[in-house]
């Protein structure tokens, strides 16, 4: 098996963006995701702004494994549409001149049926979306773990052949009560980016829980190898959201995967 490519999510952190750059770097990872909505704005960035950005990345030899671009409501909510689709397009874009090839968002809530108003407002809005993504060079990743990965799959299936891809989040997936391995099964080359997020359930309270990579339930080393069944050659970013020591943990995760 390949060495994993291994970034991580700057906004994780916590820490001013300078600040993580070298905090990244220093854990010996080879690229960083970047927040498009609240570390940077694209549609706020300069040209000088942008040829910066580039130096600080070149300067501390990392790369950009994907552009997060989370948007307040899915692409199956009819109000304000053509905005939310503009922005994901200016994103995608920022993302292209980075030289990242993802853009991940949470699409909507996938209907249960491949029919109905919603399911045709989201499929839509996916398929120009789609379009543009591969006219400037990076896709739009939808994020798993609301859906199960046969419905993220479902959805994929209607959409422009290689327009559109996934994110596998195995901690969301986990959260929400569905099955990582199930979901690389179900999308398989269609997974473009890797989170790398752990998770359990909390039984008694009907709930999910994040948790430390590696001490949850996501089986990093059968996702590996599923993952690599089907080719994955992405980038595997580390994200914690929910941490009192981000810093710390973050830098275990990718002892963790390096390990692996």
């Amino acid at each position: 098996m390949p060495a994993l490519k291994i970034a991580v999510q700057l906004s994780s952190l916590r820490m001013p963006m300078r600040k993580a750059l070298v905090a990244a770097a220093r854990m010996g990872v080879q690229g960083v995701e970047i927040d498009a909505r609240g570390e940077l704005r694209p549609q706020e960035l300069s040209q000088t702004g942008m040829r910066e950005l580039k130096r600080m990345l070149e300067d501390h030899n990392l790369r950009v494994s994907a552009v997060s671009f989370r948007t307040r409501r899915g692409y199956d909510v009819a109000d304000e549409i053509d905005r939310r689709v503009a922005a994901t397009k200016t994103a995608m874009k920022f993302a292209a001149d980075l030289h990242a090839a993802v853009v991940v968002n949470q699409v909507g809530n996938v209907p249960a049926e491949s029919t109905g108003r919603n399911w045709n407002q989201l499929v839509d809005s996916l398929t120009e979306i789609s379009k543009y993504g591969m006219h400037v060079g990076a896709l739009l990743a939808a994020q798993t773990g609301t859906e199960s990965g046969a419905d993220l799959a479902r959805l994929l299936d209607a959409l422009p052949e290689g327009g559109i891809g996934a994110d596998l989040d195995p901690g969301n997936l986990i959260l929400n009560g569905f099955s990582p391995l199930e979901a690389v099964e179900a999308l398989g080359a269609r997974i473009l980016h890797v989170h790398a997020r752990d998770g359990v359930r909390d039984l008694a309270r009907g709930r999910g829980l994040e948790v430390p990579l590696g001490r949850g339930s996501a089986d990093f080393p059968a996702l590996l190898g599923t993952l690599e069944d089907h080719q994955y050659r992405g980038f595997f970013t580390i994200a914690r959201e929910d941490s009192e020591h981000p810093a710390a943990e973050i830098a275990a995760a990718v002892e963790y995967l390096t390990n692996l």
